[in-house]
């Protein structure tokens, strides 16, 4: 066991950040807690690390019950957003912090240190200062800052928010490259769906303090427990159950809204007996795929994703008629809106 949370609570004032989790996380493990702002992923890693406690419940620490215990005493490597290295001290002196607090051998510090450079590929960097490096240059640092010390737990809290989008994706495979040769239980906060996917082997789905889901990336995508987790992993297209396209298609009125992801709306040239009239408003050309927007009889507006070849065979250009259906659609009785 990594981590363990029973039913743990924190509220601040009148505002409940996280109620009542319950959650294991493997040992070895890479676990992304993904959620909006204010779902209480950030409150529940902060709980881990020792940095806030628990109005209730406990949380267990490979496999001894860390509740009370101190930061220092948890034995937890935690990387922020915005780095918080030394600025006076170079990349070498930053990783080398946490061991030279604990008074560890000068060699072993040394040879700790080159190691940590190879591993995060920063070898030939050591004498440089944080403000010498790029942003995600200096990520690296405080990862191999806190890998320094050997931690039984890595948290991560939003580490990749603060750098350009090329940038976060390299990062997101080296992180995931990183973690499979070092086996450290690792728990990571994103708000970032596509992040999570990538890197995660498990993601925990929060909402309104609450655990909506847990599960691997492809069970999430493509088994979601609520309609929050089917809006919030991936983009949908949600119809009311009153649409033609719906009703046209077997889901009768207990359910109030229908959700269909982009790729599992099927456009056709030709009506059958079970397609709906559209109009094709624009065309978005993203490289691998085509984004159709389309505009129903009804007024409803739905977003399809086709691939080349298939936008070729269709042949379709702005104002043009399609008919359109479901190929697979998804029905919960509630829908949390985000």
């Amino acid at each position: 066991m990594g981590i363990l949370v029973q039913d743990v609570s924190k509220r601040f004032g009148s505002f409940q950040a996280v109620d009542r989790v319950n959650l294991e996380i493997k040992t070895g493990s890479l676990v992304a807690l993904l959620g909006p702002s204010g779902s209480g992923k950030s409150t529940l890693l902060r709980l881990i690390a020792g940095l806030e406690q628990p109005d209730s419940g406990k949380i267990f620490l490979t496999g001894r019950d860390a509740t009370h215990e101190s930061v220092q005493d948890r034995n937890i490597g935690f990387v922020f957003q915005h780095y918080a290295l030394f600025k006076h001290m170079t990349v070498r002196q930053n990783i080398a912090f946490g061991l030279e607090i604990r008074k560890a051998p000068k060699q072993r510090i040394k040879h700790k240190v080159e190691e940590l450079l190879e591993l995060v590929q920063l070898s030939g960097l050591g004498d440089r200062y944080p403000s010498q490096l790029s942003g995600g240059q200096r990520q690296r640092v405080a990862l191999a800052r806190a890998l320094a010390v050997e931690p039984k737990v890595l948290l991560l809290d939003e580490p990749f928010g603060a750098l350009d989008a090329k940038v976060r994706k390299d990062l997101r495979v080296w992180l995931r490259r990183l973690h499979d040769e070092v086996h450290v239980t690792t728990v990571f906060v994103t708000h970032d769906q596509e992040e999570a996917m990538e890197v995660s082997d498990e993601i925990v789905v929060m909402n309104k303090g609450k655990v909506e889901q847990v599960g691997s990336p492809a069970e999430i995508y493509d088994h979601p427990a609520s309609a929050f987790v089917m809006s919030f992993i991936g983009p949908v297209n949600v119809l009311p159950s009153s649409s033609k396209l719906v009703q046209n298609n077997g889901f009768d009125s207990a359910h109030p809204e229908v959700f269909i992801r982009p790729q599992d709306l099927l456009v056709e040239i030709q009506p059958n007996g079970t397609t709906v009239p559209a109009r094709v408003s624009r065309i978005i050309h993203l490289g691998w795929e085509i984004q159709a927007e389309l505009t129903l009889d009804d007024g409803q507006v739905m977003t399809a994703h086709l691939t080349r070849e298939r936008f070729d065979e269709l042949n379709l250009e702005p104002q043009q008629r399609v008919y359109v259906k479901p190929k697979e659609a998804k029905a919960f009785p509630l829908y949390y809106s985000i």
